[in-house]
């Protein structure tokens, strides 16, 4: 007669979970966007942190010219006159101080180094920030830079092709982009099907986007919605911008410092600003920057753009 089986617990998944050398991936951070404006606008660096916009002085126009002299003609004289007192834009300070504990940053610094991981989290939401002030700050901010003039509204208050057209017509002169919140490009992209004219796509910084006469939609989500960045509904209202980018073109250019301690890229700085008597690292970082419309013909809005009609519910 044989001996009866002894029954055995198998190994339990947990336990041998312990044993396990997992594959980590570095700190995910899920707000962070591609940030389209900020990689497509054209940037000037300063040395000062003071940028002067010298125009020409309104209704100043061109000098009277003589064509075709014949006989004892006087040539015409004139000047070009300048605005006295132009606009300054002083650069904008976005900051913020990282502190990493000493014991952290030693003991479980593999296979990610801790403090190099915290900087780049930072970093990143510093340009998260930029580009929010770059549309919405209210000294240099594109939305309160917008010239009366280049103002318009919708016509029915949904975003049209016809809508499109108007604000192509304000920035006329080699238009670089518009600039809008996704749910306002989804908007537009269902008139334009009821239209029976789906917009064209074209690849740029190896993404596609929508196009209208061939001009790039950028989505941006730091153009609100009903000031709201993320909204729970698709309702409510926005505003889309086109942009003419490019200090040739006369256009909108962002501006930032150089030459800073600690640079790390335009404009940002790190500076290691030593360790507390509790072993506490502490570290600054710091954005300088700002936008400028060259010429007003550069920047249009179309205004009170309503996200919320669908046709299949009619």
């Amino acid at each position: 007669m044989s001996d009866p089986i002894t029954n055995l617990n198998a190994l339990s998944a947990k336990a041998a979970y312990q044993l396990t050398d997992a594959v980590k991936t570095p700190p995910q951070f899920e707000s962070i966007t591609p940030r389209w404006l900020c990689r497509l606008m054209e940037f000037k660096a300063l040395k000062t942190g003071v940028f002067r916009l010298n125009k020409v002085a309104e209704g100043n126009t061109p000098l009277d010219m003589l064509c075709n002299r014949t006989g004892n003609q006087d040539i015409p004289e004139g000047f070009v006159d300048y605005v006295t007192e132009p606009r300054e834009y002083i650069l904008n300070s976005i900051s913020t101080i990282i502190n990493i504990n000493t014991r952290v940053s030693d003991i479980y610094n593999s296979p990610y180094d801790q403090i190099h991981e915290q900087i780049r989290l930072a970093t990143e939401s510093i340009q998260e920030r930029q580009e929010s002030e770059f549309i919405n700050n209210k000294e240099y901010g594109l939305l309160h830079n917008v010239a009366d003039s280049q103002r318009i509204k919708t016509r029915n208050g949904f975003p049209t092709p016809d809508d499109f057209d108007e604000l192509i017509s304000k920035v006329w002169k080699e238009p670089s982009f518009f600039l809008a919140h996704p749910k306002a490009i989804a908007a537009f992209g269902r008139e334009c099907t009821k239209c029976g004219v789906p917009p064209a796509t074209v690849n740029l910084l190896d993404s596609h986007f929508l196009t209208w006469r061939g001009i790039p939609i950028i989505p941006t989500d730091k153009l609100f919605i009903d000031d709201k960045k993320n909204p729970n509904q698709n309702m409510g209202k926005t505003n889309i911008l086109l942009v003419r980018t490019g200090e040739k073109k006369q256009g909108v250019i962002g501006l930032y410092q150089t030459g800073l301690q600690g640079e790390q890229s335009k404009g940002l700085s790190v500076r290691f600003m030593g360790i507390d008597n509790r072993g506490i690292g502490i570290y600054l970082l710091s954005l300088y920057c700002s936008t400028a419309v060259l010429a007003d013909d550069a920047l249009a809005v179309l205004e009170d753009v309503e996200i919320g009609n669908y046709y299949e519910n009619k």
